[in-house]
């Protein structure tokens, strides 16, 4: 009995292992394909500015190592991060009812891809209190799939995984939809009674310092909360 229940251990260990192994890397070509893809929208993107006598628009790339990376352009910064681990979408996801994950239970193991929106100014001048918000999950499968949870005025949210494999034009609509979204949406004042009152110690700190806190304005909602509102 102990022999057996030994086999099943490694069995299931070799093959849970194998698949979050198969789609850590599927994930992490994907992001360095996203990398890629991003580097030359800034390319294309500075080309085009300095042409029509706007190269003080400033458009930049930093490939930050092998799970982060920055585009900047003007006031605004995308941020993407991959994450390290695996995951599985919860069963009461909608995913999880359709024919292609039922088909395999598997293909339901993903990795992750967040992009975030940050103020530009928020980097160059080191507010550390200032927020970015999420503006996109990337979800890449064993078999390269892809499901993009994020905000519907962004014109890329795919409730379930697509039929092929993500390649560099659907990155290049993920990537350039993040940027329209961005630039659509602009700062929040900080309300009144937040900002009323400063202390001396607070004055004479770099503005970095300060505890007022910079952020963007938001109009829209996640799939959790559109589906809670259809309900």
């Amino acid at each position: 009995m102990e022999q057996e229940n030994h086999l099943r251990f490694y069995d299931k260990l070799v093959r849970k292992a194998g698949l979050k192994k198969q789609v850590y890397q599927n994930t992490l070509d994907v992001f360095q394909e996203l990398k890629l893809v991003a580097d030359l929208i800034r390319f294309e993107t500075d080309r085009k500015l300095t042409e029509e006598g706007l190269g003080k628009i400033r458009v930049e790339f930093q490939d930050k190592g092998d799970f982060e990376a920055e585009l900047r352009f003007a006031a605004d910064t995308l941020l993407f991060l991959m994450h390290s681990n695996v995951f599985e979408f919860p069963r009461a996801h909608d995913v999880m009812k359709t024919p292609y994950i039922k088909e395999d239970p598997n293909r339901s193991f993903s990795g992750v891809i967040n992009i975030y929106n940050f103020l530009t100014d928020s980097f160059r001048y080191n507010r550390i209190n200032d927020l970015g918000y999420l503006v996109a999950r990337v979800f890449i499968n064993k078999e390269k799939h892809f499901l993009v949870e994020g905000k519907h005025q962004t014109g890329f949210y795919y409730n379930q995984f697509m039929g092929e494999a993500i390649n560099q034009d659907d990155l290049r609509r993920i990537i350039e939809s993040a940027m329209l979204y961005s630039i659509d949406f602009d700062l929040l004042l900080t309300p009144y009674d937040l900002v009323k009152e400063i202390s001396v110690s607070e004055i004479h700190e770099s503005s970095a310092e300060m505890r007022t806190r910079t952020g963007k304005r938001l109009g829209f909602k996640f799939q959790a909360d559109h589906d809670k509102a259809q309900g």
